[in-house]
């Protein structure tokens, strides 16, 4: 069976630019997308500080060079730029023989559309071409549609870990001999309900997220979305595509201590970052940067905090959120930051947790605060918590490093 997980291709979209090129450029100019809500007409437009796509829907499908024919949700047109951008990144049109699955992360589905018609549902239908869109998997089925792929695919809900699961479960059918090749990823945009349901947790940050700062106060909410594609190294062989780096490890743990908040003590993302450091063969020594969940709120990142020092003892390495940059992604937040620690693998760089600037008392370590340039860097460690303790970590290494 193949042991080997290559990782071939990116495509990313989000508040900062509508590719993986303009992205990194956001990044290294330390530019954050996080500013007052344009797009949703929502009470609570004027309050906010959220990280949106500049892009309209017509803009997005412009864009996707894509015709109006069907019904596309916002969801769907992220979905569609960025799995389109991986794809071509990893030339598969070029390998018709291989087998492709597509595995995807959403949790908001078709909402931002569904959610604008539904009080009015029952008397009027003129809009019921948008309900058929609700469901998550609306989206995967276009995205793989606009792809050409007619084979595997599925859609995973898991909250803020989905696009993580999705990059970790795709492994796992290439290392069991069910594909050859996939693209994992996730997608997730901004929505009335989106907005409202963690407005009415009280965990929303009015200002820019401060992740790891003693005056957090919160999330900024972002929309995006983000996909890799990876090859099993046989595979590899054959595609002849450049490899970006290998995913060595993953972990996941359900620690199920709350609907909505993490353990105090960290026990699921410990478990997660556990596991992950057990399947990758690495050491905690031998991990240089971990981007963190890091949500600026008060539970996650205390929670966090503390799992980092129990599996890190002694010597914890570079950390930062780049959530600031951002937002919070919700189910596209895995894949965006494996792909963020990517770039940052790739150009070694350690990426800044910007709007650090008080310790938190309760933990030892401190984020990075400023960007790090010039670092050897080989194993970078992404975490994705998502609601109900659904933890999970990635780790990936720099190619031809033993």
């Amino acid at each position: 069976m193949p042991s080997r997980i290559f990782v071939t291709g990116l495509g990313f979209i989000s508040g900062m630019g509508s590719n993986v090129q303009e992205n990194l450029t956001s990044l290294l100019n330390l530019r954050s997308a996080i500013g007052p809500i344009r797009h949703i007409e929502t009470n609570l437009k004027d309050e906010l500080a959220v990280s949106e796509v500049l892009m309209t829907n017509e803009e997005l499908m412009k864009y996707a060079g894509l015709q109006n024919t069907e019904v596309y949700t916002r969801n769907t047109l992220l979905g569609i730029v960025a799995a389109n951008e991986a794809f071509s990144h990893a030339c598969l049109n070029n390998h018709p023989g291989i087998r492709i699955g597509l595995i995807s992360g959403t949790t908001v589905g078709g909402m931002d559309e569904c959610e604008k018609y539904y009080q009015d549902f029952l008397t009027n239908d003129s809009k019921n071409s948008f309900i058929s869109t609700y469901d998550c998997a609306d989206s995967t089925e276009k995205i793989a549609d606009n792809l050409g792929l007619k084979g595997f695919m599925t859609t995973i809900s898991t909250a803020c870990s989905s696009a993580a699961n999705s990059i970790m479960f795709a492994s796992r059918l290439m290392k069991a001999g069910k594909l050859d090749c996939a693209i994992a990823g996730g997608t997730e945009s901004l929505t009335k309900f989106h907005l409202n349901g963690f407005n009415a947790l009280k965990i929303l940050d009015k200002q820019p997220c401060r992740p790891f700062d003693a005056t957090r106060n919160g999330i900024n909410l972002g929309e995006g979305a983000a996909y890799l594609v990876m090859e099993t190294e046989e595979t590899n062989k054959k595609t002849g595509n450049t490899v970006i780096c290998e995913l060595v490890g993953y972990g996941n743990a359900c620690e199920a201590f709350h609907q909505t908040a993490s353990s105090p003590d960290g026990t699921g993302a410990y478990l997660a970052m556990k596991k992950a450091l057990d399947m990758s063969g690495e050491t905690p020594d031998t991990v240089d940067y971990i981007n963190a969940h890091g949500t600026g709120t008060d539970n996650n990142d205390l929670s966090e905090g503390r799992a980092i020092e129990k599996l890190f003892t002694g010597k914890v390495p570079y950390v930062s959120s780049t959530k600031p940059f951002t937002g919070h992604m919700t189910s596209a937040a895995g894949s965006a930051e494996a792909i963020i620690s990517i770039l940052g693998l790739q150009n070694g760089i350690i990426w800044p947790n910007m709007n650090f600037s008080n310790p938190m008392p309760e933990l030892q370590f401190r984020p990075a605060g400023e960007m790090i340039r010039s670092v050897n860097m080989k194993v970078v460690m992404s975490n994705s918590f998502g609601f109900g303790g659904n933890d999970s970590s990635l780790i990936f290494k720099k190619h031809g490093i033993h």
